[in-house]
């Protein structure tokens, strides 16, 4: 499994096990030849037309292309999705044929994949293959969608799709980071049309007992900004 470059990722520690957080919001942990991706939301586009809200219909093409190519950079034995991956029960029916070919293509192309059981996918739809769990233990890690109020030392986890806002030098800057605090991390959301909350949220500081440190993806890397320069977004 190739390492990625100061310049390109920022090496980070959960739980004394080290880690990699990439740029394009995946999380790679070098010694289990693991990437993990959070909240995919595939189809959330067509979801929204259903319902009168019309957006344009590439979101799943979209995100699928930025996995493929944080796979083909990272080259991970195992594939771990957070949950969310699919924005409801029946979006695998609304997929386009050559974006369902591309999903069943990625999976089969690594030895593990797991798909986590997450709020809007219970039941991740078996045709694309790979293992449907609730929690996986790694390690000194546990992997779940939805975080664990209080102390969880160990867990990484998505669901919160944290984003953080940073103010300086006259400005604000307002982007999707990994919210940890050395002891848990909370995933950003990578699906091309998902929102973010703020890490000054009280939904962060139930899970770390205060504002986490946050972990700002940037276009080309990772910049971590400690808890006391973030603010909320109504500042």
């Amino acid at each position: 499994m190739r390492d990625t470059t100061e310049t390109e990722a920022l090496a980070t520690c959960i739980n004394t096990v080290q880690a990699i957080a990439d740029p394009d919001g995946v999380l790679v942990l070098p010694e289990h030849g693991t990437l993990i991706v959070s909240d995919l939301h595939f189809e959330k586009g067509s979801s929204y037309g259903m319902r009168g809200q019309m957006l344009p219909p590439y979101d799943t093409r979209t995100t699928l292309r930025r996995l493929a190519a944080a796979i083909r950079r990272h080259s991970p034995d195992t594939v771990i999705a957070l949950g969310d991956s699919f924005h409801d029960t029946l979006a695998d029916r609304r997929m386009n044929g050559a974006d369902a070919e591309q999903l069943a293509g990625l999976v089969a192309a690594v030895s593990r994949w797991v798909w986590i059981e997450g709020n809007h996918d219970p039941a991740p739809p078996p045709q694309f293959g790979g293992e449907v769990l609730h929690t996986l233990a790694l390690g000194e890690l546990v992997l779940r969608h939805e975080p664990t109020e209080g102390a969880a030392v160990g867990e990484v986890a998505g669901h919160l799709h944290p984003c953080a806002k940073v103010r300086g030098k006259g400005r604000a800057v307002r982007a999707r980071c990994f919210a940890t605090d050395g002891a848990r991390l909370i995933m950003p959301a990578f699906g091309a049309y998902t929102g973010g909350l703020n890490i000054c949220d009280p939904a962060f500081e139930r899970c770390f007992g205060q504002v986490p440190d946050a972990l700002v993806m940037g276009r080309s890397r990772v910049y971590p900004v400690g808890a006391s320069s973030c603010v909320p977004d109504r500042r």
